[in-house]
């Protein structure tokens, strides 16, 4: 009879196990826009790495890169995810703008390229109330976020150059993504913005119909080999570009307590992989280190040097000429402060100030 009992206790606990194990997906989609090589690429296949390991296979997350899921509209992705489509995204806040107007905040052009250090603002704003109330917003309107990462501070490349003054870009055609911060932003300078997908920006690049391009330095100039096109970079940190991590809600619920705790902490280790890849070359040095010390040291560890090796001139702005490039778009701040939400704003300047 012990024996029988024992049997049957055996059974229940191989069907309970089966039950649960039933729940989870063979396979789960996570959406990135740009190519597996860039920063971003790599920084969703490293949380999806460190899941796979540490969940010892039963959580098996497949990075579709280059905007695979999408259909070749970047901006639908948010309402994928929110419907299911689509079970994680590393998404860019400038991609789901259009559904989550609070996620304009780090497009406010140079907001935070005049604090001090750009990166311990941004890091403020992340950890601070700012970062929680556009976490709160994003979630309000049906996805989960359980991370945060970096594609880091948006350049600008062009064929003409350098530029060092805001009327240095009058008249000049930039490529720029359909947010309309960002042509509003390129209108006040008097450039002349124009959204077009990339294969139409490059060959506009090589026929010279297009002058320029903003993205950041090492998650996606260096990546896509922008000195092919463009001879100058003009450094000037007008606005980041975070990245969330975010899952549909259905899917985040069906993962065990312990799961959904082993997700946030393979967030987090790759918020820090992501953060030190954008950053690298530009900060104190923490990221070269912190890169070194997990033996994923990628090949370009100085930009700078990178860009000129390939013809590049580089002009990296002083304080001065980030303040001039701030004044010129007051308008634009003035304008989207509304929209964003007033509230928000000072809360992200609370979170800086305290961050200095």
């Amino acid at each position: 009879m012990k024996r029988l009992f024992g049997l049957a206790g055996l059974l229940v606990c191989l069907v309970a196990f089966s039950a649960g194990a039933a729940e989870y997906k063979q396979e789960y989609k996570l959406s990135v826009v740009p190519g597996a090589n860039s920063g971003w690429g790599m920084s969703a296949a490293r949380f999806a790495d460190l899941v796979r390991e540490r969940s010892n296979g039963r959580i098996n997350i497949k990075v579709y890169a280059s905007s695979q899921l999408l259909a070749g509209k970047q901006t639908s992705e948010f309402l994928m995810l929110r419907n299911g489509a689509i079970d994680f995204a590393l998404a860019s806040t400038i991609n789901w703008s259009p559904q989550v107007k609070e996620l304009n905040l780090t497009a406010l052009p140079f907001f935070l390229a005049v604090q001090p250090d750009r990166y311990k603002a941004m890091d403020a704003i992340m950890a601070g109330a700012s970062g929680k109330m556009m976490i709160d917003a994003i979630e309000k309107k049906g996805v989960k976020i359980i991370g945060w990462a970096e594609n880091g501070f948006r350049e600008l490349t062009t064929s003409k150059g350098p530029l060092t003054k805001p009327e240095d870009l009058k008249g000049l055609k930039i490529r720029v993504v359909g947010s309309p911060i960002f042509i509003e932003t390129f209108r006040a300078l008097g450039a002349n913005p124009v959204n077009m997908n990339w294969s139409e920006a490059t060959t506009g690049f090589q026929q010279g119909v297009v002058d320029g391009q903003e993205n950041p330095t090492n998650g996606i100039n260096i990546t896509i080999k922008i000195w092919d096109y463009h001879k100058h970079q003009t450094d000037w940190h007008y606005i980041i570009d975070p990245l969330l991590l975010g899952v549909n809600p259905k899917v985040w619920a069906s993962f065990s307590p312990e799961d959904q705790k082993l997700l946030l902490d393979c967030a987090a280790e790759a918020e820090r992989y992501s953060k030190a890849l954008s950053r690298l070359g530009m900060d104190d040095g923490a990221s070269l280190a912190y890169l070194q010390s997990i033996n994923m040291t990628p090949e370009v560890t100085d930009p700078y040097a990178c860009l000129q090796e390939h013809g590049m001139t580089v002009t990296r702005f002083t304080p001065e000429q980030i303040a001039a490039f701030h004044k010129a778009t007051q308008a634009v701040r003035d304008a989207w402060i509304p929209k964003i939400g007033a509230d928000l704003v000072k809360a992200a300047e609370e979170d800086m100030a305290a961050a200095r």
